[in-house]
Formats: structure tokens, C-alpha cells, sequence
């Protein structure tokens, strides 16, 4: 895949059950290459694919690791059954509100997890978003808004 074209590779991951995650991002030209590539190499084994397109730019940092935040005022949290269900829905929660992105990944399990964090209204909006794009799916597992989180919220979540 990261051969075929100018790509980034965002993280590539065991998943409990047999699976293996392989993100990569960049233009959608370079990246539909790399994944024609990577699925001609990997044939039948492949279980998923998708791409999307146009995708928030807080999403790639928030894929790789938690990203620091200078302060909280409410935590939103959506979790997910599976990591690709979590990179959709902090997709939507991001691109619905004026929120920050602390992380959107896979957690031990398999499952996905989305952290974000801004004002509570906003948090509102964000999370109903991201729980919206993947309930048809039945991929939620919970979600939770936390208002006027405290500090020390902010060390666990970033660390």
C-alpha cells in the first residue's frame, strides 16, 4: 500500500478475533491507490474497506494518539463495537461543532472509543452527531456527556 502512492500511514493495529487494522491517509486519488493495492494483495482475507472522503483534519491526530488540550469544560465520550464506527462518528461529531477532538481509536476488545471536549452545547451537538452516523449500524455501545468536567478529568484523558 504505502508503495503505491503518497501516503500517510495513520496506524495499523491487531484486533482481538483475528483482525488486522491498517489506516492510511492523504488525497483521495493516492489513497484509493493504496487500497487497490493493499486489496489485490490481500485478496479474500479482507474483511472491510472504506474511505472517507474530505475528512476533518482533527481526525488524523486524534487516530494516532490523544491530543493534547489546553483545558475542558464538557467531555464527550462515544464508545463504539468496533474502531471503524469510532473514526465515522468522530468524523460527524467533528465536523458538526465547534469542538476539539482528544482521540478517536481502537481500545483493548477491538472496541472504538471517542473523546472530545468543548462547551456543553457543543459537546451536545458533537456527540448526537457521531452517535447519529453509526446507530443505523447498531455499532453503539454507550455514549456520555460529562458538563463542566472537572480538571482533573483533563491529566487522565490527555496523558
Amino acid at each position: 500500500m504505502m508503495k503505491m502512492a503518497e501516503v500517510e500511514l495513520l496506524m495499523t493495529a491487531i484486533i482481538p478475533r483475528g483482525k488486522y487494522l491498517i489506516m492510511v491517509g492523504g488525497l483521495v486519488a493516492d489513497v484509493e491507490a493504496a487500497l487497490a493495492a493493499g486489496l489485490s494483495t490481500a485478496g479474500d482475507s479482507v474483511l472491510d474497506q472504506f474511505i472517507i472522503q474530505n475528512v476533518h483534519p482533527e481526525l488524523p491526530p486524534a487516530i494516532k494518539g490523544r491530543v493534547k488540550v489546553d483545558r475542558v469544560e464538557a467531555i464527550g465520550i462515544i464508545e463504539t463495537k468496533e474502531v471503524a464506527s469510532a473514526i465515522y462518528a468522530g468524523d460527524a461529531a467533528v465536523k458538526s461543532a465547534n469542538i476539539r477532538l482528544i482521540e478517536a481509536r481502537n481500545q483493548p476488545g477491538g472496541k472504538g472509543l471517542v473523546v472530545l471536549t468543548g462547551e456543553v452545547g457543543a459537546v451536545r451537538t458533537a456527540v448526537a452527531a457521531g452517535v447519529a452516523s453509526i446507530r443505523k449500524d447498531g455499532m453503539l455501545i454507550s455514549q456520555v456527556v460529562i458538563p463542566y468536567a472537572h480538571e482533573a478529568l483533563l491529566k487522565s484523558l490527555t496523558a
